[in-house]
């Protein structure tokens, strides 16, 4: 327990030297500018297949679960949609971009723990936190809602291709039931999770990276946890923030 709550201490302690402000804004934004094509662009191709493979998944499973006349046919678009749009894209991605983000941030910043590079900046007298972690932090705040939205875009897609080429209902049924009873809210609830989200693994991912204190095999150590504390916040938020907004 009192582990636990040095952890929680350092790591405040590292986003209060996180957010400074930065040497030069130019070198920021070039960095920040970097960092979103890294985040973005690299992870859209895991991204679309993982969701066009949700959201066919879960039309199948939807509509062999309502095999009933007395349920609608719009039933398995509304469901596909309310499921896709309020949990599914929104956690299940944001577990997903923890492996593919997370650790590749937790890999960068200790490798250049392990190589003294920060103490390099350090000695050089500028913030190596702020420097390093600050456009991370930004450009994951961007960059991640706007991949949770077309994860969205391609999970509807696959299931309307699946709807197509199966039969399971009529595609007309199924549109039908992507517009039904649609809430603005939902959407909302759905990026207010991913901007949480997003913050805590890029936070926690650079705060495991930074406080490594040794050589290769704590660096592996230093991913493996990153990863596993970064998925249980995200969980445990997920709760929180459903029990709050809904």
């Amino acid at each position: 327990m009192i582990r636990i709550l040095e952890l929680i201490g350092e790591y405040f302690l590292f986003l209060k030297m996180v957010f400074s402000r930065p040497e030069k804004w130019s070198i920021f934004l070039k960095k920040l500018i970097d960092e979103m094509k890294a985040m973005g662009v690299d992870s859209l191709l895991i991204i679309a297949i993982v969701s066009a493979t949700m959201g066919s998944v879960i039309t199948i499973q939807t509509a062999l679960q309502i095999e009933n006349s007395w349920v609608p046919a719009w039933t398995v678009g509304f469901t596909v949609r309310t499921s896709v749009v309020m949990e599914l894209c929104p956690t299940i991605i944001s577990l997903l971009l923890v492996g593919n983000l997370g650790s590749r941030i937790t890999s960068e910043i200790g490798s250049m723990r392990v190589t003294e590079q920060i103490d390099a900046l350090e000695v050089m007298g500028i913030n190596p936190a702020s420097y390093l972690v600050m456009p991370k932090i930004i450009a994951s705040l961007i960059v991640n809602p706007l991949l949770i939205i077309i994860s969205i875009a391609f999970a509807l897609s696959g299931g309307y291709l699946t709807v197509w080429l199966t039969g399971v209902v009529t595609s007309y049924d199924f549109v039908d039931g992507l517009t039904s009873f649609f809430r603005i809210y939902d959407l909302y609830y759905a990026l207010t999770k991913t901007f949480i989200f997003a913050f805590v693994i890029s936070s926690c991912s650079s705060f495991y990276g930074y406080r490594i204190d040794g050589g290769a095999l704590e660096l592996g150590k230093a991913s493996t946890n990153s990863i596993v504390v970064a998925s249980f916040i995200i969980l445990m938020l997920n709760l929180i923030i459903t029990q709050i907004m809904l």
